[in-house]
């Protein structure tokens, strides 16, 4: 059996369909996948990711510790609540895990990982974390509501606990509040949507969960979650990036802070080595009637052969559309074989979709 979070009876009670993930005992959906997809994009719909794990790190040199273990730079975070995207790496510059980390305050940060990658995450961090005396505390006691779509904001503000009603709905994207009653609000999530990700002990999540969906905000499961994702040009590890592939392979170069030049960081040195040349992540859009699917080979102009990363039917587009993985070029169209036959598929920069809205010419 694996883990439950605070919310399993709830997730039963609306007869979800429960898979294992990374260990956890979640919901894949409630019924139709597909509706609970066009319900985050059209009003608002609310995922339980408390599975994600939450970290909380102390010390006099935090912000230091986080300078060297993450690649995007922590120095950036000048405003308390300042949320920033970083990839986690090895020495080789592959991807241990990427994150979230907030700026509370100088001598405390919270950083958000990933439930699959929680044992070596959590040994990384803490052998890294000693040379700087930095305290690192996992926060089971903690769950974490995502609240997404359009009408997020106007579903969650008459939920919140009054002193963090008018601050909460003032956040900008990336930023976080909170009070001395332990609920977190940050301005994040993975849909490509308005919404918010809202932290609380695990004997309060059910509460807040059933007065969500007493004011029509729908309960969305994993598999929505995985199409809203990708229409949204967003990683997920384990598909598009690990520890074998860098950010600068993987569409990710943009949270790699090379500068300032005298910052170390772990990875570095291999980083720099493959910013000349490396695989290039792309979009894709097939223009055939297919479902473009992980692992499918993908054939490029002059002979090279790279592979999807992640792919599906995108319920917003009504086209086929995935993350691909190719030799060093630029591209404008590639032949993808599926079922033994090769069919085109025009290149694109991600995201496909934002509120709601598609951000590519089909």
């Amino acid at each position: 059996m694996g883990k439950r979070t605070s919310l399993y009876n709830k997730h039963l009670a609306q007869n979800a369909k429960m898979v294992d993930f990374g260990g956890w005992e979640m919901p894949l959906h409630y019924g139709s996948q597909i509706n609970e997809h066009h319900q985050v994009r059209r009003t608002a719909g609310v995922f339980d990711v408390s599975h994600m794990i939450i970290i909380d790190l102390t010390g006099q040199r935090v912000r230091d510790f986080l300078r060297y273990l993450l690649a995007n730079d922590v120095g950036r975070l000048k405003n308390t609540g300042k949320a920033l995207y970083s990839c986690m790496l090895n020495e080789q510059g592959g991807v241990i895990d990427d994150l979230i980390v907030y700026f509370q305050q100088e001598t405390q940060f919270r950083m958000i990982v990933n439930a699959a990658t929680r044992d070596k995450d959590i040994a990384w961090i803490t052998r890294h974390a000693k040379t700087f005396s930095v305290q690192v505390d996992e926060r089971d006691d903690l769950a974490m509501l995502a609240v997404q779509g359009p009408q997020a904001r106007e579903k969650v503000e008459p939920l919140l606990p009054d002193n963090l009603q008018a601050a909460a709905m003032a956040l900008a994207p990336f930023y976080a509040v909170w009070n001395n009653e332990d609920i977190f609000v940050a301005r994040t999530g993975y849909t490509g949507e308005e919404g918010f990700e809202i932290i609380l002990p695990n004997e309060k999540a059910p509460d807040l969960w059933d007065r969500l969906l007493a004011v029509e905000v729908a309960p969305i499961g994993l598999g929505a979650r995985d199409t809203l994702r990708l229409e949204a040009g967003m990683n997920l590890y384990g598909a598009d990036m690990d520890e074998n592939c860098s950010p600068l392979e993987s569409g990710l170069s943009w949270t790699v802070a090379f500068k300032p030049e005298d910052r170390e960081f772990i990875g570095r040195s291999a980083l720099q080595a493959q910013r000349e040349k490396h695989q290039v992540m792309v979009g894709l859009i097939l223009q055939e009637k297919a479902v473009l699917r992980a692992h499918q080979m993908v054939s490029v102009e002059g002979g090279g052969v790279g592979h999807i990363t992640s792919g599906t039917f995108s319920p917003t587009l009504g086209v086929s559309i995935a993350f691909a993985r190719l030799p060093p070029g630029k591209y404008e169209q590639v032949m993808v074989t599926i079922r033994n036959k090769q069919l085109p598929a025009k290149v694109v920069k991600p995201p496909f979709v934002r509120h709601g809205k598609a951000c590519i010419d089909l």
